[in-house]
């Protein structure tokens, strides 16, 4: 019975409360659906009538979901992109003839290193996609499940294991410093790198460093922070002037030697090799766009150290 009642339910009122959830705000609502403020009222009643339940209910200045529409969000939401996935996507891409614009959760310095090579490739093909980098946050894989986004670009020890990935490229870490610093002149030791300063990356939101943590597991110390900052890219450029070191990227790391006084050290002690892959949602793996970006992808992983 439940089944029928659902398939009696008009499916662009699934598409609004996926975004009335999503939003929290009927006038929101309205302009993303580009309907007037009366019409998504309209639709919400609607939608409370269906499902006998508020959905969104005014608390102070906000609007909050019921616990029945806490449940039905993450529902919806994989409801319209297996949808999306399976009956809207058009059978064939053509790149030379489309508006479509790909998202990809990408690091500064993935889209320092990767994307040049990305989107060389795409202009010699001559194909007319736009292509959007969004930061990368805590759970990434979650905006690919709500459809926020089409790509996730991490290394693959941050991926999901619910959904498919690639492997594209791997990386090593050097340290750099600054050339006029006490810290180029002679061997960078262990004993040194642990008791110097060091300029780190850490995630947005106030999160702690996994390589800290990483770090302390293996050597049985810390290191001592001096600055941190939310880009990969920017490390180096702090360390000019400074007795500071930074463990970076190695292809940043010779990227930005050609910008700034600044020189490679190997690092006193062994570091794993990072492995950087591309995660897609599981209902879109036929997807013939995606298809297309993570080949165009996998080449710029082979030609972008030529750039």
């Amino acid at each position: 019975m439940a089944l029928m009642r659902f398939k009696k339910l008009d499916l662009n009122l699934l598409v609004a409360l996926d975004v009335l959830l999503k939003e929290r705000s009927v006038s929101r609502a309205a302009e993303v659906l580009n309907l007037s403020a009366s019409a998504a009222s309209n639709s919400l009643g609607r939608l409370r009538d269906y499902f006998d339940d508020e959905l969104l209910v005014q608390i102070g200045r906000k609007m909050e979901l019921t616990p029945r529409a806490e449940s039905l969000h993450a529902a919806v939401r994989d409801v319209l992109l297996r949808i999306d996935s399976t009956i809207a996507d058009p059978p064939e891409f053509d790149p030379s003839g489309t508006d479509r614009v790909f998202r990809m959760l990408a690091s500064d310095y993935t889209q320092m290193v990767l994307a040049p090579a990305l989107l060389a490739l795409a202009a010699k093909a001559q194909s007319t996609v736009r292509f959007e980098f969004l930061p990368q946050v805590s759970a990434p894989h979650k905006q690919l499940e709500r459809g926020e986004a089409d790509l996730l670009i991490v290394p693959t020890g941050f991926m999901s294991p619910d959904h498919p990935r690639e492997v594209l490229y791997h990386e090593d870490f050097v340290c750099m410093v600054w050339r006029g610093s006490t810290m180029a002149q002679g061997e960078l030791t262990f004993d040194r790198y642990v008791n110097g300063g060091h300029v780190v990356m850490m995630p947005a939101g106030g999160q702690a460093d996994a390589f800290e943590g990483w770090f302390l597991k293996r050597y049985g110390v810390t290191r001592r922070v001096a600055v941190s900052t939310y880009s990969f890219v920017t490390l180096p450029a702090m360390l000019v002037g400074t007795e500071y070191i930074a463990t970076v990227h190695a292809r940043i790391a010779r990227r930005m030697m050609q910008a700034f006084p600044l020189e490679i050290r190997p690092t006193p002690m062994p570091f794993d090799r990072m492995e950087q892959s591309a995660q897609w949602h599981k209902f879109r793996t036929n997807d013939p766009g995606l298809v297309w970006l993570r080949g165009m992808l996998a080449a710029a992983a082979r030609h972008m150290d030529e750039i």
